[in-house]
């Protein structure tokens, strides 16, 4: 989610500046319901999770020869690794384009081999990173602009059947992986003083999530809330605020200027924190947490030190409607 997020400041920008431009976008079928149409054109559809698991099957020849056909008619005149995988890399090479654009120093490194022209880098965040490459890529001046993400008619019944009201704090215990997440019992803690300072809170969780979100929930007696992708749109948007890790809901939340709350670990928030345009964000990071991307389980010692009455504190200066807590 997080990739896809901080992309689309400068492919917003870059519709902006070229509304009669065709612009597609090559992504995992999960997450395109974060596509907004009036900036995107095409959206390929890229099931690399179902091919992993098919590698060599007949299914996954056959779905890979369509893609390369479909990207290649009509033909694009560029394209743009805005992730710097290999998995991007490769895709971005199925197309074919005359030109094809990506960092000069990928995020893996072996991507680099497959661009045509690799384009230095130099500012820190992720989301500016992106307007250098499709600046550099197009020759057009990029800086980020707010984006809209779409909801759907059928998320937003759900969302107004089920939530009812905006006036909740919603919680994002789970992340990419266990040195990210703060412990459980520090959101059984925090949730239990919101509770009882009369606030409503939601736990975010979904299909996909561990038994995290379950556990936290019974324990402090706040309302768990599965949802799509597309459902989480407008439960991020209409929160009092959004509280979580590095982890894609708070990015989701940040994007679309709602208040934010991140506590980081092992990741860098100069790189990789929410910091979209309009973004009214907080974040708590302890100067013992160090940089480090291996997927350790156990939590990063500065997000240990991170209490729920420093979280308590910062939330109170975030909270769209003042509440002594």
């Amino acid at each position: 989610m997080g990739d896809v997020l901080h992309a689309l400041p400068a492919v917003t920008a870059l519709r902006q500046a070229h509304p009669d431009w065709h612009i597609g976008w090559a992504i995992e079928p999960h997450w395109s319901p974060l596509l907004p149409p009036q900036v995107v054109d095409t959206i390929h559809l890229i099931p690399t999770r179902a091919w992993k698991q098919r590698p060599l099957s007949i299914a996954t020849l056959r779905e890979i020869a369509t893609l390369r056909r479909t990207l290649r008619t009509p033909p694009y005149a560029l394209a743009v690794d805005l992730q710097g995988s290999i998995r991007s890399a490769v895709i971005g090479r199925l197309a074919s384009a005359p030109r094809f654009f990506g960092p000069a120093h990928p995020r893996e490194r072996q991507a680099r081999v497959l661009y045509q022209t690799r384009i230095p880098l130099h500012r820190p965040h992720v989301i500016d990173q992106a307007c250098e490459l499709l600046a550099a890529a197009t020759n057009t001046p990029i800086q980020p602009v707010p984006i809209h993400l779409p909801v759907t008619p059928a998320a937003q019944t759900w969302f107004t059947q089920t939530i009812h009201t905006p006036d909740y704090i919603l919680l994002c215990p789970t992340a990419g992986w266990g040195a990210k997440q703060w412990p459980s019992d520090r959101y059984i803690a925090l949730a239990k003083r919101l509770l009882a300072a009369g606030r409503r809170v939601l736990i975010n969780t979904s299909p996909e999530s561990s038994s995290i979100p379950e556990h936290i929930a019974a324990e402090s007696g706040a309302e768990l809330i599965p949802s799509t992708i597309s459902q989480l749109i407008p439960l991020t948007r209409h929160a009092a605020l959004v509280l979580g890790g590095d982890t894609g809901p708070v990015h989701l939340a940040a994007a679309q200027q709602t208040p934010v709350l991140a506590l980081f670990g092992p990741t860098d928030p100069a790189r990789n924190g929410p910091s979209f345009p309009g973004a009214h964000i907080q974040i708590l990071r302890d100067p013992a947490s160090r940089l480090d991307h291996r997927r350790h389980t156990a939590p990063d010692p500065g997000l240990l030190n991170i209490t729920p009455k420093h979280v308590l504190q910062a939330a109170q200066t975030l909270l769209r409607t003042p509440a002594h807590v």
